[in-house]
């Protein structure tokens, strides 16, 4: 668990703080999102809670350790996989992850099993003779993930991870993070890929210009924003587009017609129904949905800007 108290970090006096006063807990086994433009704050956030940088004002605790006053246990218990990892060019996997091993005295038999069993959990037993050189970005990501983890960290930091990588690539990383939230871990994800926030993340930050707008639960995800309602019918016809016509902007999708901009409040979208039936239509589909988490976010931050 990594508790954000108040914090703020400010890089220069004459500039607006690059993260300002933010409150947040990263609980145990869940994944949380971590949602932003550029520049809006997300990896400053992700390196204090790594140690990289100190905040400026608030505290940050990692299971109950002071980032600043106990930095060599709080930073004990963070991986963090950064979004460009870098890495000696002329050095094996093998050669660095015993030379990161000694930081968590891992030594002997013990490091060199967790070792080979990391880089064969990431996918990289056959490529143990490689220099890091000869490495796409997508292993240098693997990689990234099994160096950050060995420590068997209790959190684990995905900063712009899925950046670059291909559907296999982006399908591995979803799964180790399901993988680590079951097993009580606690996980934040930054990305800019918003349909893989909605897919995996309980809870979604989103944070603009330093600053926390909204915290959004999954069970909200469904229901984002302005509701947009999906129907079909039987014996669909002119007169049938006319009366939904009444009820909002109307486009067909697919067969589907597709009713934007709703003159009904959501609790009383069954008035819709009930006139489509009562008028002699037959209904197939009738789906109010809420917007995407894209749609969502980028209609908060225009509003915000």
């Amino acid at each position: 668990m990594i508790t954000f108290e108040s914090i703020s970090k400010v890089y220069t006096k004459n500039a607006p703080p690059a993260v300002n006063k933010i409150d947040l807990e990263m609980k145990d086994g869940e994944i949380l999102g971590l949602v932003g433009l550029n520049g809006a704050g997300k990896t400053t956030t992700i390196r204090m809670s790594s140690g990289i940088i100190l905040p400026t004002s608030g505290r940050i605790l990692v299971d109950g350790h002071d980032i600043v006053t106990e930095k060599v246990k709080a930073a004990k218990n963070v991986g963090w996989i950064p979004e460009l990892p870098n890495f000696e060019p002329n050095a094996t996997p093998l050669q660095l992850m015993n030379y990161f091993a000694g930081f968590y005295n891992l030594k002997g038999k013990e490091a060199s099993e967790r070792i080979l069993t990391l880089l064969e959990q990431v996918g990289l037993k056959d490529h143990l003779k490689k220099k890091l050189k000869n490495y796409s970005q997508g292993m240098k990501k693997r990689f990234s993930i099994a160096e950050s983890i060995i420590g068997d960290p209790q959190n684990v930091l995905f900063d712009e991870t899925l950046n670059g990588l291909d559907p296999e690539g982006v399908l591995f990383v979803r799964n180790m993070m399901l993988s680590m939230k079951k097993s009580g871990k606690s996980i934040l994800l930054s990305s800019h890929i918003l349909n893989e926030i909605e897919d995996v993340a309980d809870r979604v930050v989103i944070i603009d210009h330093g600053n926390l707008i909204k915290i959004i639960n999954r069970t909200e995800l469904k229901n984002l924003g302005k509701t947009v309602l999906f129907l079909n019918v039987a014996n669909a016809d002119d007169a049938f587009k006319k009366l939904l016509s009444a009820y909002g902007d109307v486009e067909i999708n697919d067969g589907d017609l597709i009713v934007r901009d709703l003159t009904v409040p959501d609790n009383e979208l069954f008035k819709i129904s009930s006139k489509i039936v009562s008028e002699g239509y037959k209904l197939l589909k009738f789906n109010p949905v809420g917007e995407s988490l894209e749609e969502y976010f980028f209609g908060l931050i225009g509003d915000k800007k």
